[in-house]
């Protein structure tokens, strides 16, 4: 229904994103994550998505769905070379920080300036990004716009939805370096490193 009534409940914590479905939002926090599950079997290259595997795949082929390789999309194609090489050439000059989007060093610049300009109309807290602003706002509302799609889990915040998540997948990313732990949480892989400790 929520495609009909234009409602986008599921909202990406990072950079606001909105979707009807968690299947989307699923894939699009995988900008943010890293993730790319979609592995090619000629070569190192992996995918977010599905669809730039198989735009990938006309290097090893020639054909894009039967057609020829002209018909591949040359701007997928340069995303991926330069995601892949690393290659970071926005670069802030007061700290070293490196991204391949400018739009991600403009956002940067600005916590270092100090700008915070959407402002709670409740309580003193005010933030960078209107996402941050909107997130906070559930404090005061108790609503809870994160929803799992898989058990119904519900969370005022994408972050906790991200790691509610792995609980499903099995994903545990924060690995200590000197053992084989893993978790899902970075915060409980803080506290295990402490064990290490002298």
């Amino acid at each position: 229904m929520t495609k009909h009534t234009g409602d986008k409940p599921f909202m990406c914590g990072e950079c606001g994103y909105r979707t009807t479905d968690v299947s989307y939002l699923t894939i699009h926090m995988r900008k943010h994550t890293g993730e790319k599950p979609f592995r090619c079997d000629h070569c190192d290259y992996s995918a977010a998505q599905k669809s730039n595997l198989d735009q990938h795949m006309v290097r090893h082929t020639g054909l894009t769905k039967g057609k020829p390789c002209s018909t591949a999309q040359k701007g997928t194609l340069d995303r991926h070379m330069t995601e892949d090489d690393g290659e970071k050439p926005f670069k802030c000059g007061e700290c070293g920080y490196r991204t391949v989007r400018k739009s991600s060093l403009v956002t940067h610049m600005k916590r270092h300036a100090g700008v915070k300009p959407y402002k709670c109309d409740q309580c003193d807290y005010s933030a960078l990004e209107k996402h941050r602003l909107d997130q906070h706002m559930s404090r005061h509302t108790g609503e809870k716009p994160y929803m799992c799609g898989e058990c119904g889990y519900r969370t005022a915040y994408q972050s906790d939805l991200n790691i509610h998540m792995r609980t499903h997948t099995g994903a545990k990313p924060y690995k200590c370096d000197q053992c084989d732990y893993s978790v899902t949480d970075k915060g409980y892989l803080k506290q295990h490193v402490v064990t290490h400790a002298p």
